[in-house]
């Protein structure tokens, strides 16, 4: 096994200090590609889907839970499956608490192909709470381009797409896949490929902060059963 080379405490300061002026660096570039991100524009969603989940037949705008935004896990689940996809049950186990991201108007779900009552009895072995929907029967998936049709056969992705409301309109703004949700799974980095982002007051472009009715900085952070709805 191929181990870091053996230095002093000085030679590894010397280093690191090195590296952090190229942390910054990507950290910088990271801030400027995600205003880049927030400043794409949005397409309506103008088609009529129908969902089932915990509480029954839901549309598209249902999956919001009355919150502005809407983060949605392409969770790879066939319809002839029995079982989740083991790559993307690794992804769903270590998103953080929910609560957080809700606190900034935004709601984080899961789609797959998979009929709910396949979905339910995984979702139980699994021992998650964040929401599931099947999209059975309605062409979701493909219009969103995480199901892709190859050699006449079709083929899911995990991805992640992002949704805006305003009002009864729905607005799709953001897709992502395969490498691109690599480093995903905080409040964060859900947040960073939304529309409104963090929604605080350094982000670019401005205007996105007062989303809620007052910027959501780092002093508003709650313990997670602080927060009220």
């Amino acid at each position: 096994m191929s181990l870091p080379e053996i230095v002093s405490r000085e030679q590894w300061r010397a280093a690191r200090e090195e590296l952090l002026v190229r942390e910054k660096e990507a950290t910088r570039a990271r801030d400027a590609l995600n205003a880049e991100r927030r400043r794409l524009p949005m397409v309506e969603v103008e088609r009529e889907y129908l969902f089932e989940g915990g509480d029954g037949k839901s549309a598209l705008a249902d999956l919001f839970q009355r919150r502005l935004q809407l983060v949605v896990y392409h969770f790879m689940f066939a319809p002839e499956w029995d079982a989740g996809c083991r790559s993307c049950s690794g992804f769903l186990d270590q998103v953080g608490h929910l609560a957080h991201l809700k606190a900034r108007g935004t709601t984080f779900a899961a789609v797959s192909r998979a009929p709910y009552t396949k979905i339910l009895p995984f979702k139980a072995r699994m021992g998650w709470t964040v929401p599931w929907y099947s999209s059975y029967g309605n062409d979701f998936n493909r219009d969103f381009e995480a199901t892709l049709t190859h050699e006449g056969e079709l083929v899911d992705r995990p991805g992640i797409s992002c949704f805006l409301r305003d009002g009864d309109r729905v607005f799709h703004t953001y897709s992502t896949f395969a490498r691109g949700l690599d480093g995903l799974g905080s409040t964060t980095s859900f947040l960073d490929l939304t529309a409104l982002g963090r929604q605080e007051e350094w982000e670019e472009p401005p205007g996105r902060a007062s989303a809620l009715g007052a910027p959501a900085g780092s002093d508003r952070v709650r313990y997670h059963d602080e927060y009220g709805d």
